[in-house]
């Protein structure tokens, strides 16, 4: 657990944030939280409960949650190196490490109300010590070419991420499959980054 100012390079808004391992008691408030910031069907129970075992490994969660008080800000899922089985979407021939070294940052999401605070780059720090401490020895992940500003390939960036290679139409299946994307519906063209962070 930490527990830190939630822009702590500034100094301002001082609200802190309880930073935990995500638990069973989490998953409700998680499945709302993504399907709001990612679209509809984006997480449900059981691919909640089937992301959750894939992040533990030799007893260290890779999951982590922040809240302040009684509210989630956000969340973290990541997969442990060897629980997760690179896709069509990956190119470990390029990644320079076997594919059992590499974990995955599956999403990082912050609540409207508490973006721009440092919260995603925070939940991201303590998914790699956890990750670490499991043996891991980078990670793997798809960031979301479309956010407001490229957000997310920026802040994957500046914590060490580099470019692996660009996927258009990424999330397109799963639209398909009734997954809704808060930008094109049931019909995503969004592109993904494939980025890989080295520890």
């Amino acid at each position: 657990m930490a527990l830190l100012p939630s822009h702590p390079e500034s100094g301002v808004n001082q609200i802190y944030m309880q930073y935990l391992p995500l638990q069973a008691a989490d998953f409700d408030e998680v499945i709302t939280l993504g399907n709001l910031v990612h679209g509809e069907g984006y997480l449900t129970a059981a691919l909640l409960e089937k992301y959750y075992q894939q992040g533990i490994a030799g007893g260290i969660n890779a999951g982590w949650v922040a809240r302040s008080g009684k509210s989630l800000a956000g969340f973290r899922l990541a997969f442990a190196a060897g629980q997760w089985q690179p896709d069509n979407w990956c190119s470990p021939e390029l990644w320079q490490l076997s594919p059992e070294e590499v974990a995955y940052f599956k999403c990082n999401t912050v609540a409207p109300d508490f973006q721009g605070q440092g919260i995603g780059g925070q939940l991201l720090l303590q998914s790699i010590a956890a990750l670490k401490q499991q043996g891991a020895r980078a990670g793997v992940a798809h960031l979301w070419q479309q956010s407001p500003g490229n957000a997310a390939v920026k802040y994957f960036s500046q914590h060490g991420g580099v470019l692996v290679k660009e996927h258009p139409d990424k999330w397109r299946q799963d639209s398909l499959n009734g997954y809704a994307c808060v930008l094109c519906g049931f019909d995503c063209h969004c592109s993904a980054a494939e980025m890989i962070l080295r520890f």
